[in-house]
C-alpha cells in the first residue's frame, strides 16, 4: 500500500493539477456601489465538449477518519471540477496528473486550511471528497453528463 503525507495546500504545489481557490490571495475590485469586493475569475472552468453544460451544486460530506484509506482515484476527462468549502471545512486532496495511466510516483496529497478550495483540471486524477473534523458543505462547479467519469482502483493511505 502506498502511504502519503498530506502537506499544506499552496497554489504553487497544486498548479500541475488545477487551481487553488482562495480569495485571501487574489486581487479584488469594488462592485455594487462599493458594498461588495469581487474576487474575480479565481479558477478556470473547463468544459471540453460543446453539448454539455456547467453545473453548480452543493455537496454535503461526512467526515473521514485518519489515516485516510483510499480505494480508488477518479477523473473527469471532459471538464474541470471545483470544490469550495462554505463553512471553513478542512479537507484532504489527493491528486495525480492527467493521463491514461496513473504514475504512483506522481501522486500528491494536500490538506486545505478550511478557507481554500480547489479546481481540478479536466482529466486530473483525484480521490473522492474527504472532509475532516465535521460534516461539510461545499459549493461544486463541474460539467454535467454521465460520460465524464473514469475510476481506477488504487490503494493509498494518507496521513496528516
Amino acid at each position: 500500500m502506498m502511504e502519503l503525507t498530506a502537506r499544506p495546500l499552496t497554489a504553487e504545489a497544486f498548479a500541475p493539477f488545477g487551481d487553488v481557490i482562495d480569495a485571501r490571495t487574489s486581487a479584488a475590485f469594488p462592485i455594487n456601489n462599493g458594498r461588495t469586493q469581487r474576487h474575480h475569475d479565481l479558477a478556470r472552468v473547463e468544459i471540453l465538449d460543446a453539448p454539455s453544460r456547467a453545473l453548480i451544486s452543493v455537496f454535503v460530506s461526512q467526515p473521514v477518519s485518519l489515516p485516510l484509506e483510499i480505494e480508488l482515484l477518479e477523473r473527469h476527462p471532459l471538464g474541470s471540477q471545483a470544490f469550495m468549502p462554505l463553512h471553513e471545512e478542512r479537507f484532504i486532496v489527493v491528486v495525480a496528473p492527467p493521463g491514461d495511466e496513473i504514475d504512483p510516483m506522481r501522486i500528491c496529497a494536500f490538506v486545505t486550511d478550511g478557507r481554500q478550495g480547489v479546481n481540478y483540471r479536466a482529466g486530473t486524477w483525484h480521490a473522492i471528497h474527504s472532509v475532516l473534523e465535521h460534516e461539510g458543505e461545499f459549493l461544486v462547479v463541474d460539467r454535467g453528463g454521465s460520460d465524464n467519469l473514469d475510476e481506477r482502483p488504487m490503494t493509498i493511505r494518507v496521513v496528516v
